[in-house]
């Protein structure tokens, strides 16, 4: 897959034709779930569905983008790369495995060059059950009136508050508070919603389709924005179970050389989590053995990532902003989950295309 850098895309109309036609021309069907609403540019939108190879294959490798929209731009190249790589096709095949790529888990997101869902939801912490209490985040609620101020770019007096944040409670602890997702400000960051989005209903749909006759599922989900540029971190995604965490590290960790993290012990750079989209996969494919990651490659450092995030979230709710400005937040908001160089791009692949025969071989045996 590496030198594939074609497979990336500047637009999400262009990446879903980038998709569509690698899947034609691979000979494989793609199924498509209609989003409700149009595009940045107008254009259809669509979870996407390619299955690539027998629909009756007792393991299952699912392959995702854009879970977050924005970062959709990585997660489309590597889809398409993988697509158009017969080497992995013939060895996925070989080991009797079938690959499930669904393309743009939220494509509005990725359109729009937004993280979040039509809804403003992050769909990573969208699972829950909603009949049940949703966890409550307080850190978020002392620093929600600070991290979208009335004015962008922000005041002195808001970035030394920032800063006095952070001096006082640990950088960790200023991304765990954000990032973490919360319940209680719709207009806010990583809000999870108070019902289920548009596209996890439809992933379900997705699952129920395709899942239902694999008696193991393996999953790869791609993401960007934290971490060393072009490091591709493995976090362990799933449930905290001591076996199920031991599986994915005897598949995914090449005998310590690409280490498989998780949220559970401490050593992820991510925060910990609730309200996860592999949450889905337990409840739509109850029969199968599950194993997965999220794939999260670096891009830029995590406080210029979370600046981007205020940034963007301030301009949904500030529609009328000068276009200018409206225009370099976009860009600092792409800036921060695409790194758009070759040696990026090839790093990207390289890693994915080691990830994806590390799935294979541990869905074999």
């Amino acid at each position: 897959m590496t030198g594939a850098h074609d497979a990336f895309s500047s637009t999400y109309a262009q990446a879903r034709a980038k998709f569509l036609h690698a899947a034609a021309d691979a000979g494989v069907q793609v199924d498509s779930r209609p989003h409700p609403l149009p595009g940045r540019d107008g254009e259809e939108l669509a979870m996407d569905v390619a299955l690539d190879g027998d629909a009756l294959a007792s393991s299952l490798l699912i392959l995702t983008s854009a879970c977050h929209g924005v970062e959709g731009y990585c997660g489309t190249g590597v889809q398409v790369a993988a697509l158009r790589d017969r080497a992995w096709r013939d060895h996925a095949r070989s080991r009797g495995v079938a690959v499930l790529y669904i393309h743009a888990l939220n494509p509005y997101g990725f359109s729009h060059i937004r993280r979040t869902t039509h809804e403003n939801v992050d769909l990573n912490r969208n699972f829950h059950d909603f009949s049940r209490p949703l966890p409550d985040n307080t850190a978020y609620r002392e620093l929600q009136a600070l991290l979208l101020p009335a004015q962008w770019p922000p005041s002195d007096d808001n970035n030394a508050a920032i800063s006095q944040y952070i001096a006082t409670h640990g950088e960790p602890a200023y991304q765990a508070a954000i990032s973490r997702g919360q319940h209680e400000f719709p207009g806010g960051l990583f809000f999870g919603g108070t019902g289920p989005t548009w596209s996890n209903s439809t992933l379900r749909e997705v699952l129920r389709s395709y899942g239902s006759k694999a008696s193991r599922i393996g999953w790869i989900d791609i993401h960007t924005g934290l971490g060393p540029s072009g490091l591709g971190e493995r976090i362990y995604a799933g449930a905290d179970d001591d076996a199920a965490v031991q599986r994915a590290r005897s598949w995914w960790d090449g005998g310590g050389r690409t280490p498989v993290t998780s949220i559970y012990d401490g050593s992820s750079s991510s925060a910990f989590l609730t309200g996860l989209m592999w949450n889905s996969v337990y409840e739509e494919c109850p029969q199968a053995q599950y194993t997965g990651i999220a794939m999260e490659y670096g891009t830029v450092p995590v406080l210029e990532v979370m600046h981007a995030l205020r940034g963007e979230h301030w301009l949904n709710l500030h529609p009328d902003a000068p276009p200018a400005l409206a225009a370099q937040v976009k860009q600092q908001m792409k800036d921060a989950f695409y790194t758009d160089t070759d040696s990026w791009k090839e790093q990207i692949l390289q890693q994915a295309s080691e990830s994806l025969y590390q799935a294979a071989d541990g869905l074999q045996g």
